[in-house]
This record gives structure tokens, C-alpha cells and sequence, in this order.
């Protein structure tokens, strides 16, 4: 997992107006925690934790949490953020400090390589599940998961049981969640209902009655 720098400050009072009085300063308001120490208040510039989070690994980067005011770094990843329901911008988030060798459980983006043969073939990818829950040390969570859809057909799908993943890691998600399915075109699936309406209709159609033919009485002397 890739390790990204994050520069915090500490901030004194806790509660929701001093929040909104930071965001209003330009600040974003958090919180760091970890090993059942107290939560350490801390505010961060948003072109800083949008650098953090922007890097290949997204939200799942390892973070070397830095006080502006101390040399200690503290390794820590994402466990929540907040965001504004209309400005969709961060308005807090929570940071949980964790040691290389732990074992810990996040969410682990999933990237769809290749394109499907069914989508050659006109059909939809519809990516249902992008992200999957993984167990593992810190250092083995990798930045992604890759799934080569390239032999998908119509109407064919991916599924969890189908990634790859280092044999040290765990997916803890149901092995036949749906990661993604190829939907066919509507006009080709309305054809083939209707393909099949024809032949339903042509099985239970009843039978028609058997011709038999006249033949000419014999003229008799």
C-alpha cells in the first residue's frame, strides 16, 4: 500500500461550532486515534488531504501523519469521512493510527482491465461492486485489485470468487458478490423474448384436426 505524506495541525476545542469556525477559516476539522489512546483533535488545509487522497491508492493509502509542530510520524489510514450533502466537499474526517505489522481490515478498490466480448459485441458493462473489504497485514494491502473482463460474454459476470489476490491477503466479502455483468442490448434481448414468446405459443397452440379425404363411390351396374 502506498504511503503518502499528510501535514496536520493539533486544534484545542472540540464541538460543532468551533468546526464551523475552522471550516470557515479554510479548514477541514479531524480527529486521530488508535491503540485506545484518546482522540487527538487536528484540522488539515483541504489542498492537502485532496493531495493525500488523489494518489493511485485513493482513500486506502497508508498516511505518515505529520504535526506541523512535532517530528514523530504517525502511520494512519482513513476510517471515515464526512462530507457537505450539496457542496459534496469534506467537512471532517477520522484517522486511525496503525503499525506496519497489524493486521488490519479496509476497502479495496477494484479496477476492470480489458474490454468484454460481449461489450464488442454491443452489450453494457454495468460494474455493480467496486470496492471489497480485504484482511491483511498494512504492508500487503495493495492499492487496488485488478479483474481482466476480457472474455465476458453477454450477458456473463464477474465475481469476488474470481479475483486474484496475494495469498497472505483475505477478501471477507461473499465469494459470489457481483463485481460487474455485461447487460445485453434491449432491442436484441426484446427480440429474443419475442423469439421465445413464438415458440411458447407455437407448443401450446392445439393441434388441428386430421383431413380426411373423400373418395368417389364406385358406380355400380
Amino acid at each position: 500500500m502506498e504511503k503518502v505524506k499528510l501535514v496536520v495541525q493539533h486544534r484545542e476545542a472540540a464541538g460543532s461550532r468551533a468546526a464551523r469556525r475552522l471550516r470557515r477559516e479554510g479548514r477541514i476539522p479531524g480527529v486521530i486515534y488508535g491503540y485506545g489512546k484518546p482522540a487527538t483533535l487536528l484540522s488539515v488545509e483541504p489542498a492537502a488531504l485532496r493531495r493525500a487522497l488523489s494518489t493511485e491508492a485513493g482513500a486506502h493509502a497508508v498516511l505518515e501523519v505529520v504535526f506541523d509542530d512535532q517530528k514523530r510520524t504517525h502511520r494512519a489510514i482513513l476510517k471515515d469521512m464526512q462530507l457537505d450533502r450539496v457542496k459534496h466537499t469534506v467537512t471532517h474526517f477520522d484517522l486511525e493510527e496503525v503499525r506496519l505489522d497489524e493486521v488490519i481490515e479496509t476497502r479495496v478498490a477494484v479496477h476492470f482491465e480489458g474490454t468484454s466480448k460481449g461489450v464488442k459485441m454491443g452489450g453494457l458493462l454495468d460494474e455493480v461492486t467496486r470496492e471489497v473489504t480485504v484482511k491483511g497485514l498494512v504492508t500487503d494491502i495493495p492499492e487496488h485489485l485488478v479483474i481482466d473482463i476480457s472474455e465476458l460474454g453477454l450477458g456473463d459476470a464477474a465475481h469476488v470468487a474470481d479475483l486474484q489476490v496475494p495469498g497472505s491477503l483475505e477478501i471477507l466479502e461473499d465469494p459470489e458478490t457481483v463485481l460487474c455483468t455485461v447487460l445485453v442490448p434491449r432491442k436484441a434481448e426484446a427480440a429474443e423474448e419475442a423469439e421465445e414468446a413464438a415458440e411458447e405459443a407455437a407448443e401450446e397452440a392445439p393441434a388441428e384436426p386430421e383431413v380426411v379425404g373423400r373418395h368417389k363411390a364406385e358406380d355400380t351396374e
